[in-house]
């Protein structure tokens, strides 16, 4: 009788274990997004516990005429598992920009402007892990900047949503 018992904690503590949240230590790669500009955005993940890692965001944009900037993005975020490898996550965090432009005014005259921004972010996507090393992901991300230019080409809110793909380590 104990051999059974011994045997049915085993099994369950074996099954619980294979259901258990892993979040991988780190993960580097790129984070396909197009709603504010940026393009691509270098993407780092640090994994802090089972399931809670930090996410570090770098996007740049520079055209030679008229469009120069650059974001740096920080977000905390919470992972649950939903079925084997697939997860959804959900964050907050912020960042902050710079941006350097020169707009054609009435085909006539140049208008330039300089700003740096903060901003607040948070974060809402699914991901899939698979077997090997790569992280798949798809998220929205509404941001919410703070400026001091009355300037049209930056928003208040600005909603981004992208697809994520990692390289696990």
């Amino acid at each position: 009788m104990k051999k059974l018992i011994l045997l049915a904690i085993f099994v369950i503590g074996a099954t619980a274990a294979t259901q258990a949240q892993t979040i991988s230590e780190n993960a580097l790669g790129l984070r396909f997004g197009g709603g504010n500009g940026y393009g691509a955005e270098v993407s780092y993940q640090r994994g802090l516990g089972d399931n809670n890692r930090l996410e570090f965001d770098l996007g740049w944009r520079n055209d030679k005429n008229n469009y120069d900037a650059i974001k740096l993005t920080g977000l905390y975020q919470w992972v649950w598992n939903i079925e084997g490898g697939f997860n959804w996550y959900a964050g907050l965090g912020g960042g902050v920009g710079s941006i350097s432009a020169k707009d054609n005014y009435d085909n006539r005259d140049y208008r330039y402007y300089d700003e740096t921004f903060i901003f607040l972010a948070g974060d809402i996507g699914i991901e899939y892990n698979f077997d090997i090393p790569l992280l798949i992901s798809l998220d929205f991300r509404p941001e919410f900047g703070f400026h001091n230019n009355d300037n049209d080409r930056i928003d208040d809110f600005s909603p981004d949503i992208a697809l994520g793909l990692r390289y696990q380590f």
